[in-house]
C-alpha cells in the first residue's frame, strides 16, 4: 500500500509515514529499509549521526531512486557554513544518491549562527544536491527565527511527537507557518504501548497499540517515521489507511498528554559527540 503524501512548499509530495532508522544499523537496518520499500513506503529517514547511511545506500542502490524520498540530517557540531557542505556531500556519497530529497539540522546549536548554518543549507538547495530544507527538534522560538531569516522555505520540522508529549503550542505555530511536523519516535520509544488508554484502544479495534498511536498521529495531519527491527512490524506499521478511528477515541488519545518527552530534555551534553562544544 502506497501511504498518502503532504505537500512541501517546494510542491514536492511528502508520504504520511516514513522508515525511521534511528540506532539501527549492519543487516538490520538493511532488512528493515528493504521491507519498508517492498511494502510500498517510498520515504526513509535517516542522519549522519545514525551511522547507517552506507548501509541505507546499499538497499537503495537496488530501486529506483525517483521513487524514494530520502531525507539525511546534518549533526549539531557541524553547522558552520563548510562543514554543512562536507557533511551533506558525504551523506551523498555513502547514500549513492546525487541528492537529497530533505535535509534538516539534526538539532540546533546555540554555540554556531543559525544564518551561517541557513546559508550553507541554501547553497545546497541552489546546487541541486537539496530539494528541500528543514529543522529538527526546534521549538516554535527558534523555528521562527529558522523562517525569518531563511532565504529557501523551512519545509519540516522533526520533533518528538506521540500521545505523551504532542506540543501543541509548537503544532500551532508549524500548522501558522505551513511547517510540516514529523513525529520522531512516534511511540515513545515503545513507553507508550504501556499506557491504559492506548491497551483499551487497540484492543477495542483489533490493532496493535503502534498502529493506533500511528493512526491516531496521521490523523492528526503529522507525517510519522516509526523504527522497527522486525520486517513483520515494518509492514503492520503501513496498515493505516483502509481504516478510521472514532472520534471519541481520538479524543481520547489527545488527552492523555503527560508533558513527558522521551529523548528531548531541557539538558544537553555539550561535550558529547553530538555537540562537541569545547569549554
Amino acid at each position: 500500500m502506497t501511504p498518502p503524501t503532504t505537500t512541501l512548499p517546494s510542491g514536492d509530495e511528502l508520504p504520511l509515514v516514513g522508515i525511521g532508522t534511528w540506532n539501527i544499523d549492519g543487516d538490520t537496518v538493511r532488512e528493515s529499509v528493504r521491507a519498508g520499500l517492498d511494502a510500498g513506503y517510498g520515504h526513509i529517514d535517516t542522519a549522519e549521526g545514525y551511522r547507517n547511511e552506507r548501509e541505507i545506500g546499499d538497499v537503495l542502490s537496488e530501486y529506483d531512486r525517483k521513487d524514494v524520498f530520502l531525507t539525511s540530517k546534518v549533526l549539531p557540531k557541524n553547522l558552520d557554513y563548510e562543514s554543512v557542505i562536507a557533511s551533506c556531500e558525504a551523506s551523498l556519497e555513502r547514500l549513492g544518491t546525487e541528492y537529497l530529497d530533505l535535509y534538516l539540522v539534526h538539532w540546533p546549536n546555540p554555540a554556531i549562527s543559525l544564518r551561517e548554518t541557513l546559508d550553507a543549507m541554501a547553497t545546497l538547495h541552489e546546487d541541486g544536491k537539496v530539494r528541500n530544507i528543514g529543522v529538527s527538534n526546534f521549538d516554535a522560538y527558534q523555528l521562527s527565527c529558522a523562517h525569518h531569516i531563511s532565504d529557501v522555505p523551512i519545509a519540516v520540522n522533526q520533533v518528538e511527537y506521540h500521545p505523551w508529549n504532542t506540543q501543541e503550542t509548537l503544532l500551532e505555530y508549524c500548522r501558522g507557518t505551513e511547517t510540516v511536523i514529523e513525529a520522531a519516535a512516534p511511540f515513545g520509544r515503545t513507553e507508550v504501548f504501556a499506557d491504559e488508554t492506548v491497551q483499551d484502544i487497540a484492543e477495542a479495534y483489533d490493532r496493535s497499540p503502534a498502529q493506533i498511536v500511528l493512526k491516531w498521529a496521521v490523523e492528526n495531519e503529522i507525517v510519522v517515521l516509526p523504527k522497527s527491527t522486525s520486517p513483520e512490524h515494518v509492514r503492520s506499521n503501513l496498515d493505516l489507511f483502509d481504516w478510521t478511528l472514532d472520534e471519541d477515541d481520538r479524543d481520547r488519545l489527545d488527552a492523555i498528554d503527560h508533558h513527558q518527552p522521551v529523548y528531548d530534555l531541557p539538558t544537553r551534553d555539550w561535550t558529547d559527540d553530538t555537540y562537541g562544544i569545547a569549554e
